[in-house]
């Protein structure tokens, strides 16, 4: 099996360091095929960003969807996941929604903790979008957006770590989600130090992702295709997929 790994963030050790924890938690039971978006922002931090993100999303299944068995949308905002999933016809798991259905299965309530407050209501939007917004205590972030990403994990790690205890002492959190493409692997990394459950969105899309491959869905019968339409400007491939010539 091979999974895609979209990295609708600009920023290469990004997609690297998500590589790496997809790789621990597949094993030998897939193969990561991770891919960098070419145009868009070195990380999206906001909705007109994500829309942005969501075509090159699109682009880049349509390039691969031949050569892979499923798609990881590794963004915590889920940038063209519903899009995706009305195009083509193959599992494609979105990090945030993975994360939120994995902390729903954990405990009775959860947070998402995160490193900049650019993110809280976006992020707060995606957790609503799943349905589960009655379970969810709120987004925990500093008050200040860090300077440069760059080893943002190891260099906010304390203050991440006192906000999810926050997330469980004040708000009655029992799950928390480290939300975030820069945070990747750093879940289990400070699980010992920080209260509750910990949920590493990447671990949980790529768990969820072969969980689905399992199912072995079947995709004859979808009845919530688009139309086919002509379009203009678009890369080949999705061209041909909107067009109806290709799924």
């Amino acid at each position: 099996m091979r999974l895609l790994l979209i990295n609708p963030n600009t920023t290469q050790s990004m997609t690297e360091a998500m590589t790496t924890v997809a790789r621990q938690i597949a094993s030998q039971q897939a193969e990561i095929v991770p891919v960098t978006a070419r145009t868009g922002f070195p990380y999206i931090s906001s909705r007109a960003e994500a829309q942005i993100a969501g075509a090159a999303v699109l682009d880049t299944i349509a390039s691969h969807q031949s050569d892979v068995d499923a798609v990881i949308i590794a963004a915590f905002g889920d940038p063209g996941l519903t899009a995706a999933r009305e195009l083509f016809d193959l599992p494609i798991v979105g990090m945030a929604e993975a994360a939120v259905m994995s902390a729903a299965m954990l405990g009775e309530r959860f947070s998402v903790v995160t490193f900049s407050p650019h993110m809280s209501r976006w992020y707060s939007d995606c957790v609503h979008q799943t349905g589960l917004g009655a379970r969810f205590t709120g987004v925990r972030c500093p008050v200040t957006a860090p300077d440069t990403l760059e080893n943002v994990a190891t260099a906010l790690r304390q203050d991440l770590i006192d906000l999810a205890r926050d997330a469980v002492a004040l708000d009655g959190a029992d799950v928390v989600i480290m939300g975030g493409a820069p945070l990747a692997g750093l879940a289990p990394v400070i699980a010992w130090d920080a209260p509750g459950i910990l949920v590493d969105p990447i671990a949980a899309a790529t768990l969820q992702a072969l969980a689905l491959l399992r199912l072995a869905p079947s995709y004859d019968n979808r009845t919530n295709r688009p139309l086919h339409k002509t379009s203009t400007g678009l890369g080949t491939e999705l061209t041909a997929v909107i067009a109806g010539e290709k799924t």
